[in-house]
């Protein structure tokens, strides 16, 4: 893969993204103060659990803010990339225009998975990211460069994950063209992710670590950043999003063999 050109690439999807969305500036005051608005209601419902307990499965409230802040760094990246592209795959499938990706001198799931951005995404990011600094301040985390390097990885690891779920999905579309439902019911899932994972049953657990991982999408993060998860945790994230990376990659390839050209 030529890295020099797929980056000149996506610099051009980045620009007219960007050119589109700023037509109506208006638009983004309205996305910040709804995702403000968004956030506090999310802190504020994380509240309610936590007026007759000290702590919800070993996490107190303001360990529990840290899977709120990266839930929503998350959920703005979901927004800005994820939603506005994958949800796409529908109807390039349905009005025939897959053919004129496929056709293009470049990878096809490269271009279906980031032609598009929404930068109102980037707000809930950048409000994700300053409560996480606050979150910082009040648990008294000790900053070095061990800390970075494995809540880097394992962002970078959840991001996979997500990517590879919503991806899998959306890319069944080839042979059932209403699979947005399916992306809303992971969604719905994915607000369970806003809460620490030892605060549910043990069949939920298993539930949610094997068959949707969330643990693996907010609560590892969210421990590594406390410095109180175990190094085969991070390995085993590590692991799993290289597994759905790879799995999802096949399946798209796989997936291809049974589209029908709408020239064909």
């Amino acid at each position: 893969m030529n890295f020099k050109k797929y980056l000149k690439v996506y610099k051009k999807f980045l620009h007219t993204s960007l050119a589109s969305e700023l037509e109506y500036k208006t638009n983004i005051l309205i996305d910040l103060i709804t995702a403000i608005l968004s956030l506090i209601g999310s802190i504020f419902l994380l509240s309610i659990f936590f007026q007759n307990n000290t702590s919800i499965g070993g996490w107190g409230f303001e360990q529990s803010l840290i899977i709120q802040g990266i839930y929503t760094v998350l959920n703005g990246i979901t927004n800005t990339w994820f939603n506005p592209n994958l949800t796409e795959i529908v109807k390039h499938i349905r009005e025939g225009t897959l053919d004129f990706v496929l056709l293009k001198p470049i990878d096809s799931q490269f271009f279906i998975s980031l032609k598009k951005i929404a930068p109102s995404g980037f707000l809930e990011i950048i409000l994700g990211f300053c409560l996480l600094i606050y979150c910082i301040k009040i648990n008294q985390i000790n900053l070095n460069l061990t800390f970075f390097t494995l809540c880097l990885i394992t962002i970078i690891c959840s991001i996979c994950i997500l990517y590879s779920i919503w991806f899998f999905i959306s890319t069944t579309t080839i042979w059932f063209i209403k699979t947005w439902n399916a992306t809303e019911v992971l969604r719905s899932f994915l607000y369970i992710g806003r809460f620490p994972l030892n605060s549910f049953s043990f069949s939920l657990r298993v539930f949610f670590s094997v068959f949707i991982p969330i643990a693996f999408i907010t609560t590892i993060p969210s421990e590594v950043f406390l410095g109180i998860s175990q190094l085969w945790k991070i390995l085993l994230e590590v692991i799993v999003a290289l597994v759905f990376l790879l799995t999802s990659r096949k399946f798209w390839l796989f997936a291809l063999k049974f589209y029908s050209s709408a020239s064909s």
